[in-house]
C-alpha cells in the first residue's frame, strides 16, 4: 500500500477483487455480485478511499452536478424572497448527497439561448427550472436535448412532455380578489405579474374570473414585473386611470408592498379608502404598515418537491406524469 491516499488499486487488493470490478462497484454499475460489492465497500470504509470524481464521470457519464436555472438578473436573485425560497429548497433537497449545485442566471444584454447551450452541453446531470419566461424557450430547449428536469411553477405555454410542481395560482388569486368582494369592494383593481410567465398569466385569469361570477368590472388592470418598484408605478397608474377604485389585488407581496406606498403617498387610507392584498407570504407581508393580508405559496416546499422529482429522474425511478400542485391558503392581515 502506498503512503499516499488509497487508490482504486488500493481497494481492489483490500477486497480481494480485480480492478475494474472495484472500479464498477464503486461507480454503481451492473455485473457486480452482491458478495464483490460488499466486500468494496468495506474496502472503501476501511481505506477512507475517495472517488476521483473526473475520473468516475469518464466511466458513469455523469457529472454529480444539478443546476438551478432562474432567467432572472442577479439582483433579483438577492431580493426576492421568491427566488430566495426556490434557492433553500433546492439546497434542502440535495442534502445528504453528493450532488454538486450550479446556479445559472441571466445576464443583462446577454444574447438568448446562452443557458439553454449550456443546458445542452453535458455540463449538468439534470435541472431545476424556476421563473421561467416565454422569451426563454427553454421548454423546447430541454425536449431536444432530453436532460431531466423539472419546473417550479408552469412551464410556459404547452406544459405537455414536462414534469412540473406549482402552487395553484388561480385557486390563490380567487381567494385574494373574493376577500376583497367579501369585504364589499365594488371596483377591484390588479397589479399583475409579467404576462409572459405562467404565474402571472395564471393570477389574472383568477382575479377576473372571481369579479365576473361576482357581476363586478374587470377593467381595473397594470401590468408589471415582480418588484416594488412596478407595484409602486402600477398602483400610480390604476389610481390615475380609475380614481374611484376600493380595492387592489398585487399579484406578489412585493408588488403590494410598493401598491401601499403609492397608496400613502396619494393620502388614500388602507383598508377604509383602498383595501389591498398580496399574494406569496414569504416575509414581506410581516413588514408592512398596515400588516398585509396575503396568500400563501409553499415555495420551499414545492422546490423541495421538484428536486425529490428530479433526483428519482436520475435514478431512474418511475415519476408521475401529471404535475404536484400545491393549494394555496389565505393569510388574513390588516390591510384588507
Amino acid at each position: 500500500m502506498t503512503s499516499g491516499p488509497p487508490t482504486l488499486d488500493d481497494v481492489a487488493r483490500e477486497a480481494r477483487v480485480s480492478r475494474s470490478t472495484a472500479s464498477r462497484a464503486i461507480n454503481g454499475a451492473d455485473r457486480v455480485s452482491p458478495e464483490a460489492q460488499a466486500a468494496v465497500e468495506a474496502a472503501v470504509a476501511r481505506l477512507g478511499f475517495t472517488p476521483n470524481r473526473a475520473a468516475r464521470s469518464l466511466v458513469t457519464r455523469r457529472t454529480d452536478s444539478i443546476a438551478l436555472v432562474v432567467p432572472e438578473p442577479d439582483t433579483l436573485m438577492l431580493t426576492d424572497p421568491f427566488l430566495t425560497g426556490v434557492l433553500r429548497g433546492v439546497t434542502d433537497g440535495i442534502a445528504g448527497t453528493d450532488l454538486q449545485l450550479v446556479l445559472l442566471l441571466s445576464r443583462t444584454g446577454e444574447a438568448p439561448g446562452r443557458i439553454a447551450r449550456y443546458l445542452g452541453s453535458g455540463h449538468v446531470d439534470g435541472a431545476i427550472i424556476a421563473s421561467a419566461h416565454e422569451r426563454d424557450q427553454l421548454e423546447a430547449a430541454l425536449t431536444r436535448s432530453h436532460l431531466p428536469a423539472v419546473f417550479v411553477g408552469r412551464p410556459f405555454g404547452d406544459a405537455s412532455g414536462h414534469h412540473y410542481v406549482d402552487v395553484d395560482n388561480v385557486a390563490g388569486s380567487r381567494l385574494a380578489t373574493q376577500r376583497l368582494v367579501d369585504r364589499g369592494c365594488r371596483h377591484i383593481g390588479t397589479v399583475t405579474g409579467p404576462q409572459d410567465m405562467s404565474a402571472g398569466i395564471d393570477r389574472l385569469r383568477g382575479w377576473r374570473e372571481t369579479l365576473r361570477a361576482a357581476e363586478l368590472p374587470t377593467d381595473a388592470i397594470a401590468h408589471s414585473d415582480f418588484t416594488g418598484t412596478g407595484g409602486a408605478t402600477a398602483a400610480a397608474a390604476l389610481l390615475d386611470q380609475h380614481p374611484d377604485i376600493d380595492g387592489i389585488f398585487a399579484a406578489s407581496d412585493l408588488l403590494a408592498e410598493g401598491v401601499l406606498r403609492t397608496l400613502r403617498s396619494r393620502g388614500r387610507r388602507v383598508p377604509e379608502d383602498v383595501a389591498v392584498v398580496g399574494f406569496d407570504d414569504l416575509g414581506v407581508a410581516q413588514h408592512t404598515t398596515p400588516r398585509l393580508t396575503t396568500v400563501h405559496n409553499p415555495v420551499v416546499a414545492t422546490t423541495k418537491a421538484a428536486t425529490a422529482a428530479l433526483l428519482g429522474l436520475l435514478s431512474g425511478a418511475p415519476i408521475p406524469a401529471a404535475p404536484q400542485i400545491f393549494p394555496p391558503y389565505l393569510v388574513e392581515g390588516e390591510s384588507a
